[in-house]
């Protein structure tokens, strides 16, 4: 059965991120590379904010309304007022799994032809359903190696001896 764009991404996302953090402890996922770059904490909790604040709801309206205007999502300035910060990554990794489940369900159940449908992005200007469900799938892969960024420092860097010399790395 055919599915819409980027879904069997994001069906894969929450397994690939669960793997990722197998074995990294609580502390480690607060750690910062540096003050103007995010910690895996962070990051887990900004996937979980855009989840519904971003991307679940741009698709409804889309579904539910002819070309609505859409607002950009502009993660800096989040960022900026603390959204991501002070949270429990696996807390936040909890909601954004609980989150993408119901989005799974919800984007399974619409059909093909939604791919069609347009919304006006503030910034972009007209898109489909299908590129946001695209950039969507993009957007978590960026995350995902993000993540496997920080933890290869966090967790396998400080320990490889001489082999880091063979190496960059940027978190």
């Amino acid at each position: 059965m055919a599915t819409l764009p980027g879904v069997d991404q994001l069906e894969t996302t929450p397994d690939a991120l669960r793997a990722l953090l197998d074995g990294v402890t609580e502390k480690q996922t607060q750690w910062k590379p540096a003050p103007d770059r995010w910690s895996i904490a962070e990051v887990l909790e900004h996937l979980s904010h855009v989840e519904g604040h971003g991307f679940r709801s741009r698709v409804e309206r889309m579904v539910t309304e002819d070309n609505p205007h859409l607002e950009s999502y502009d993660q800096l300035t989040y960022a900026a007022a603390g959204q991501y910060s002070g949270r429990e990554a696996e807390e936040s990794f909890a909601h954004f799994e609980e989150q993408r489940e119901d989005n799974i369900i919800y984007l399974n159940g619409l059909p093909l032809s939604v791919v069609h449908r347009t919304g006006l992005h503030e910034k972009l200007g007209p898109i489909t359903i299908g590129q946001l469900l695209n950039e969507w799938a993009f957007h978590d892969l960026g995350h995902i190696r993000q993540i496997a960024e920080l933890v290869r420092v966090i967790r396998y860097w400080p320990n490889m001896g001489k082999f880091q010399s063979i190496y960059r790395v940027h978190p």
